[in-house]
């Protein structure tokens, strides 16, 4: 309390009164006392609502702060540099203020996000929508061959798993986003990972008659999730597939050193031009040479899963000379 100068001001004032009524007690004649009593109490008196007074200014202040920061004015630098309490309390109502202002900035930044997420969606779902809307009316058509109901039939089919698997990616980065997956940390062999993500694409492979070497460290693992990592790297072979020309080579290699265990993914394919490499990984983006089907958020989904583990992914590429992609898991420094 004595450190603030707001009391200290006080205790001055209140002992400088009392020692000139001590003066002016042994200078006036002793029949003084009594005024001299009055006097020093009647001053006193004034100094306490003085600085009563003063602090409940000095209050209402800081009420009408809080009142302007409660009504959005999150921009009120109140802060001063003085001792006491009343700074403190400023200081503080500031450090709170700040804190708003940083959610309120997250929480318009997420609100962005969403809509942007919900407008790129209803623009991806629109396509194979209107398509099979289309198709439909002409299946009900009474002069329709067999051989264009088939294809229709065909198409429709083709559509609706193309957006079972974009509202099955959505959903999972969804999850992700939303810090509700829970990624075990276990180990896991790099050559197990490798093998189960290849699975999924032999029949696609081998339709192109591409060729696939697998090398590495036997031993090489990591600590983490194998489902979900299984689903990055699946992502990213699959762009690898469908970017290598029929008869074309992929080539993995996996590795492990005393900071990180790695993969390395390498295609022979067309390449990714120097202006799209930088947004590869960004939900919902295509490139110049991206095909027709693609929706551009395997990348995306498989950037997520990787970091989301204390991994890094970068990737490498000249156009016509095949793309490189690096994915590095890190040790956990204990």
């Amino acid at each position: 309390m004595i450190r603030n100068r707001e009391v200290r001001l006080l205790l001055l004032v209140m002992g400088s009164i009392s020692l000139l009524a001590v003066v002016f007690a042994f200078l006036l004649p002793a029949g003084a006392a009594p005024f001299i009593v009055l006097a020093l109490a009647l001053l006193l008196i004034s100094a306490v609502l003085v600085f009563t007074y003063w602090r409940y200014q000095k209050l209402e202040t800081l009420s009408g702060y809080v009142r302007r920061i409660s009504a959005g004015d999150i921009s009120l630098d109140v802060r001063d540099n003085e001792e006491g309490e009343l700074s403190i309390l400023k200081n503080e109502i500031y450090k709170v203020t700040s804190m708003l202002a940083e959610e309120r900035s997250g929480l318009k930044q997420d609100k962005t996000a969403l809509m942007d997420a919900i407008s790129d969606i209803s623009h991806q779902l629109k396509t194979p929508v209107t398509s099979m809307v289309i198709m439909a009316d002409l299946l009900s058509g009474p002069n329709l061959t067999e051989e264009k109901r088939r294809e229709f039939t065909r198409n429709i089919s083709v559509q609706l798993e193309r957006i079972e698997w974009l509202v099955s990616s959505l959903l999972k980065l969804s999850k992700i986003d939303a810090g509700s997956i829970q990624f075990k940390q276990e180990p896991v062999s790099l050559q197990e990972l490798i093998a189960t993500s290849l699975e999924p694409l032999a029949i696609p492979m081998e339709i192109k008659e591409q060729e696939l070497n697998v090398s590495g460290e036997e031993s090489a693992s990591f600590s983490g999730d194998l489902n979900w990592t299984s689903e990055a790297l699946i992502n990213i072979l699959k762009n690898c597939v469908e970017h290598t020309p029929s008869g074309g080579v992929i080539t993995i290699k996996a590795a492990e050193n005393p900071l990180y265990s790695e993969i390395v993914i390498q295609d022979t394919g067309s390449g990714i031009p120097k202006e799209d490499l930088p947004y590869i990984f960004q939900r919902f983006y295509k490139g110049r040479q991206a095909s027709e089907d693609s929706v551009g958020i395997g990348l995306a989904l498989a950037h997520k899963i990787i970091t989301s583990q204390q991994g890094s992914i970068d990737v490498r590429s000249e156009p016509g000379e095949g793309t490189i992609f690096r994915i590095a898991f890190y040790k956990r420094v204990v």
